[in-house]
């Protein structure tokens, strides 16, 4: 008895129709049947088949190891919607509702939404699950646009020079709050100025520059504004937020270094947490004495508003900006998914939690701005407030009211510390993902490159944890990924729509998902979506300036570096 592989003796099948293409055999695992003859007795040859299936680290034919995919699904929707769901849709959504229309502003809210947001969400998921590649690397289909892919990987790099800084923040908040009576109640503190009272209705001549303990805290105390007498005087980084960014650095590193598997079990906490705790919140917050008064200010409907193109405006730039598209993130988060996974359903779910979410952080904020409103006996619409002075000035004071304070600061920004960990993560796995891919030696050292990003990012960041800090934050906010990315996706889009073709790109999802998309969905990304972003950036763009869309040169804001405009961006920012 002998063993001989037969693979020379035995011929070849034929093709049948069911054969798999060169993109199958690139992404499935493959089966090799091994003919093998056993011994050959009174003429007759006898065989054996032996059915090898690869194992997930094994080579494919042009000598690369097989892509790593999520440990379980739920890993994926929980990065999609920790990342989407951020820091905007608690300080952000709820205030652009109350100013513009209450419930009315759902109205032009979700018309976006379906128009424009899902379509570009299911559209980067479905890029990035078929070409199994990051931001650049997905441009092998068409490689003039590979550019936009560079661009929104820079976007990401850039914007975490600035938003990590907002998270050192929150986890500054946080160690503050670990004593028995918190820091910004009172004006007998070291930092505080002649000018701190316990309330400043700023509405009179007189106190327009009186501030609370808790607005000087955040000044003061956080950010030593009163140090620096500009951005030409920034000053040595501040040692307790500069150990406060280090941390939150470090959590980024050891939640990214090892890919998905373990970005896949942070997730478990960082975006399943703000849930919990903004359950605890409304609960607490409905008992207090004004919530429902807060509540109803935020759900009554104003439809006379919607005769305001402005309200179209800012409801169409929320959508843009809350999902999250055109930063690289979708597709490099889809890019780890098994090849047929249904991501229209997931572009579906994800989508919708996000603007659920925003909706239900409403009576969270309203319940204890309302409850602000009546124990200082002023209109609510002096204490309502969007941005940073939502969270890092108003929320703490409220909060500093209730009994047990210490505790209820802790477990609020223990949320705002999730909010943004998993958010952050996001923007970097677009950096890394899209430059391992698109240079592949990176692939083996995945451990010291993204060392090197968060170093990186790190270092620069220091810049806005200076005395004269808040200056440079400013202008990172604005510049950082304000009409750049609108350009970035309206390219993308068009690249995807016009040059690649709609047909074709239905032709890739019906080959994963089994069923093409519908026309509804193919009409958005020909045409309704490319006109909704061109036109939102004209709409957010001076008149003056609609010259320099035209030659993609776009100055969205004109900021004057001083105290007066920094206080102004302060508690107006529309960080992402």
């Amino acid at each position: 008895p002998f063993c001989t592989v037969m693979s020379s003796v035995v011929a070849p099948e034929k093709p049948t129709s069911n054969t798999m293409g060169p993109k199958e055999v690139g992404t499935h695992l493959r089966h090799t049947v091994e003919l093998i003859l056993v011994k050959e007795q009174n003429g007759v040859q006898f065989t054996s088949t032996t059915l090898v299936t690869p194992t997930p680290t094994q080579t494919n034919p042009s000598g690369e190891e097989e892509r790593e995919t999520w440990g379980k699904k739920i890993d994926f929707l929980l990065s999609v919607i920790g990342f989407a769901v951020d820091l905007a849709n608690v300080w952000r959504f709820p205030y652009l509702c109350y100013k513009n229309g209450g419930g009315a502003f759902l109205v032009p809210y979700l018309f976006f939404m379906v128009i424009a947001g899902m379509p570009l969400f299911y559209m980067e998921l479905a890029l990035g699950q078929y070409n199994r590649e990051g931001a650049a690397g997905v441009w092998k289909i068409c490689p003039i646009f590979k550019g936009v892919g560079f661009t929104v990987i820079l976007i990401s790099l850039y914007v975490g020079f600035y938003y990590n800084v907002i998270i050192s923040w929150a986890m500054f908040y946080l160690f503050s709050s670990f004593t028995g009576e918190l820091p910004w109640v009172h004006c007998n503190n070291t930092w505080n100025s002649p000018n701190c009272s316990d309330w400043a209705d700023n509405g009179s001549v007189s106190d327009i520059y009186k501030a609370t303990p808790a607005q000087e805290y955040f000044e003061r105390a956080v950010l030593h504004i009163q140090d620096s007498n500009g951005i030409g005087d920034l000053g040595r980084p501040r040692w307790q937020l500069t150990s406060c960014l280090a941390v939150v650095i470090i959590l980024l590193y050891f939640s990214l270094w090892k890919g998905v598997k373990t970005s896949g079990k942070v997730v478990w906490i960082t975006a399943t947490m703000p849930y919990v705790v903004l359950t605890v919140l409304l609960l607490r917050g409905v008992t207090l004495p004004g919530a429902i008064d807060g509540i109803k200010a935020y759900l009554s409907v104003d439809f006379l508003r919607l005769c305001d193109a402005k309200v179209w405006i800012e409801a169409a730039t929320q959508i843009c900006f809350s999902l999250g598209v055109g930063f690289g993130v979708l597709i490099a988060f889809s890019s780890y998914n098994k090849f047929s996974n249904n991501c229209y359903r997931d572009a579906i779910i994800t989508s919708s939690i996000n603007s659920l979410t925003s909706f239900f952080s409403g009576f969270v904020v309203f319940s204890f701005l309302g409850y602000m409103s009546q124990k200082h006996n002023v209109a609510l619409d002096k204490v309502a407030r969007d941005g940073a002075g939502l969270v890092f000035v108003i929320y703490p004071e409220a909060i500093a009211t209730l009994p047990g304070s210490s505790i209820w600061a802790v477990i609020f920004f223990i949320m705002l510390l999730t909010l943004g960990i998993d958010s952050a993560m996001g923007g970097m796995e677009s950096v890394i993902t899209g430059l391992i891919d698109e240079f592949k030696f990176l692939h083996k050292h995945r451990e010291l490159f993204t060392l090197f990003i968060v170093v990186s990012t790190f270092l620069i960041s220091l810049f806005c944890v200076t005395n004269g800090g808040m200056y440079v934050f400013t202008l990172l906010d604005h510049f950082a990924a304000g009409t750049s990315i609108l350009f970035g996706v309206l390219i993308e889009a068009i690249g995807i729509a016009w040059f690649y073709g709609v047909d074709r790109f239905s032709d890739d999802i019906e080959e994963m998902i089994g069923h093409r998309p519908g026309r509804y969905w193919r009409l958005c990304w020909k045409f309704v979506s490319p006109c909704f972003l061109l036109r939102l950036a004209y709409a957010i763009t001076p008149e003056t300036e609609h010259h320099l869309v035209d030659n993609g040169e776009v100055r969205q804001f004109t900021v004057r570096v001083n105290s007066i405009i920094l206080y102004g961006n302060l508690y107006g920012s529309t960080v992402l």
